[in-house]
């Protein structure tokens, strides 16, 4: 695959052939001198005018291909736009994010023509639209409803458009938009021009080309056999229970700038994101409820580095594009080959590698094939990483970060040979070692599965088994500290505690790492654990702030559980629900009264 290729002049501007000389000249400002295939296919001059329906890899340029493409049909053999009045052009696309960004990838590869171009998305102040499309627009850009909206209101005159385009138009389809892209291209000119681009063209978007379009040209930029060579697909068996604490090692391992979760539903997005922030991670969400501005902060976040993971609807995250953006992990596993296309596109962009993670419950992994086969993609099998592996991760990020910090300054000196003389370098070292440690997300402790389940049956064919350095674990966890103080939760055998949630919610109480939890043993209904001697005390203060635990959970010194005064709180049960008090009548019971007693859930007999 040709990638676009920054130019090593940057001062070249020679013209790119079969492009309009001003995007030339723009595309060689910006230091790119080679095109992507789909962007190289729209060069082609035998096209001329004719309505096209492209096909092509989700991330493979497609904004600047269809730039390219409708230049000759804008402005003829024009280098300039004349005064803007009714728009020339008109983009449709699926999202506000994406209208967004095609509206500024079009922006400066049109800057020398003087184009103006206006954006009319859902979201957005209607009004200021209003008043950009007074003013006038060589180009409109928007989302299906909003565009239909001024056209109904009779403030976007589509009498002079010459070239529509589609982006994203399997994507349209799937949102329910086919209604309204009929409406907006009833009320444009039948001698305009259309572009379809889409991922994939299955029978929905074949239907709507023939009543879109006019003798178009098909044009496949890649065999639809062709797996896109710049993701690697990866399926992770895990059991049914453990597929959070899969997806929360997984993105411990990854060496990721910034990853994307896909999750079905928003209240899944709601719960994994609060996980999520729960275990430390920088993270944000996307979902259909939240505002526009919401939406954009978020998003904002994920490319200024403030936010490392965004874990989003399918719905939420159609059409945006993050820097960066090398891990996409499929939560929920996605039914339809579509939609892991989509989901998996956001990653392995303009010629970046990238990587696409399925969590899969044993009890899917019939489903996961099923959707690999009718994608064509082939997936590397392999287990959840295990805690091991990502502590080894962990020592070799902060042996990296030792081995390249700079020597000490002038400033700097004098309290570093204070320090080697007084502490001397190994406990320098351990110190260095348990603060940047600390610093990182306990990873969870998973149970290996079977080595006869991951055998890659059907779903590629290598295998790499992970996590298999570790025995389950059981309590009680790990060697007794000689000088440990014992705490007790009230959660045991009864409330099916296990170590694997316990530890987590332990070490969250009292703000610890697992590393100064000691023993761990699970009686009937509650479990006593170890605390090292020099955090003890900063334990007990902690578990005593409000907030610390869920409603309903109580940790304290051992012997003071059951001698603590009672509240006058409500008392909760395990499953957060307030609990039943039981009072004494206050009256007589029915019975007393000349009533018949009432019976719940008896039915009353039926008469002979």
């Amino acid at each position: 695959m040709v990638t676009m290729t920054p130019n090593n002049d940057p001062n070249s501007t020679s013209p790119i052939a079969g492009i309009h000389p001003a995007l030339a000249s723009a595309l060689a400002a910006k230091g790119y001198s080679q095109l992507t295939p789909v962007q190289l296919e729209m060069t082609n001059e035998e096209y001329g005018d004719a309505d096209l329906l492209v096909s092509a890899q989700t991330g493979s340029g497609k904004t600047i291909a269809f730039g390219i493409a409708i230049a000759s049909t804008l402005l003829g053999s024009a280098t300039r736009f004349d005064v803007a009045a009714a728009p020339l052009g008109l983009i449709i696309a699926p999202t506000r994010e994406l209208a967004i960004q095609v509206q500024r990838e079009l922006a400066w590869l049109y800057a020398e023509t003087q184009i103006r171009i206006a954006t009319c998305v859902g979201g957005m102040d209607i009004r200021t639209e209003r008043r950009a499309l007074e003013r006038g627009a060589h180009l409109v850009v928007g989302t299906p409803g909003r565009l239909r909206d001024h056209i109904t209101r009779g403030v976007l005159d589509l009498g002079g458009i010459r070239a529509v385009v589609l982006d994203e138009a399997d994507e349209m389809l799937d949102l329910g938009f086919r209604d309204d892209l009929e409406f907006i291209l009833g009320a444009s000119p039948k001698d305009r021009r259309t572009l379809l681009f889409s991922a994939t063209v299955r029978r929905g978007i074949a239907e709507l080309a023939k009543t879109v379009q006019t003798d178009a040209v098909r044009v496949a930029t890649l065999a639809t056999t062709e797996q896109h060579a710049d993701i690697e697909y990866q399926v992770m068996l895990v059991r049914r229970d453990e597929r959070e604490h899969a997806i929360i090692n997984t993105l411990l391992e990854s060496d990721s700038k910034s990853a994307l979760v896909f999750c079905h539903t928003r209240e899944a997005v709601r719960h994994l994101t609060a996980r999520l922030v729960n275990r430390g991670f920088s993270v944000v969400s996307l979902s259909g409820e939240m505002a526009q501005s919401e939406r954009s902060n978020a998003l904002q976040a994920m490319r200024d580095g403030r936010a490392r993971v965004c874990v989003a609807t399918d719905v939420a995250a159609r059409g945006i594009d993050l820097p960066n953006l090398d891990l996409v992990v499929h939560a929920d596993l996605p039914s339809k080959p579509e939609t892991l296309l989509h989901r998996s596109g956001r990653t392995g962009r303009a010629g970046r590698k990238g990587i696409c993670v399925l969590i899969v419950p044993e009890n899917r992994r019939g489903a996961a094939h099923r959707v690999l086969t009718m994608a064509q993609l082939t997936a590397t099998m392999r287990a959840a990483p295990g805690i091991a592996e990502i502590e080894a991760r962990y020592r070799r990020q902060i042996l990296d970060a030792a081995v390249s910090a700079a020597e000490p300054d002038e400033q700097e000196a004098d309290f570093v040979a204070e320090l080697l003389e007084r502490a001397g370098p190994q406990r320098i070292a351990a110190a260095f070692l348990r603060q940047n440690l600390a610093a990182h997300p306990v990873p969870e402790d998973l149970l290996p599965l079977p080595a006869e389940a991951l055998q890659s049956r059907g779903l590629g064919n290598r295998v790499r088994r992970s996590g298999e350095d570790h025995a389950p674990t059981r309590e009680p966890r790990g060697p007794s500290m000689e000088d440990g103080v014992w705490f007790t939760i009230s959660l045991g055998r009864r409330h099916r505690a296990d170590p694997k949630f316990l530890l987590p919610m332990i070490c969250n109480a009292g703000g610890v790492t697992k590393r100064d939890v000691g023993a761990i043993k699970i009686d009937e209904s509650e479990t006593r654990f170890e605390i090292s001697a020099d955090k003890a005390g900063s334990y007990a203060w902690q578990i005593l702030q409000p907030g610390s635990l869920e409603k309903g959970i109580r940790i304290a010194p051992v012997g003071e559980m059951r001698a603590a005064p009672r509240q006058s709180k409500p008392k909760f049960k395990q499953d957060g629900k307030p609990a039943r008090k039981h009072k004494a009548p206050e009256r007589a019971p029915a019975t007393d009264r000349g009533k018949p007693p009432k019976h719940k859930n008896r039915k009353p007999k039926r008469p002979h």
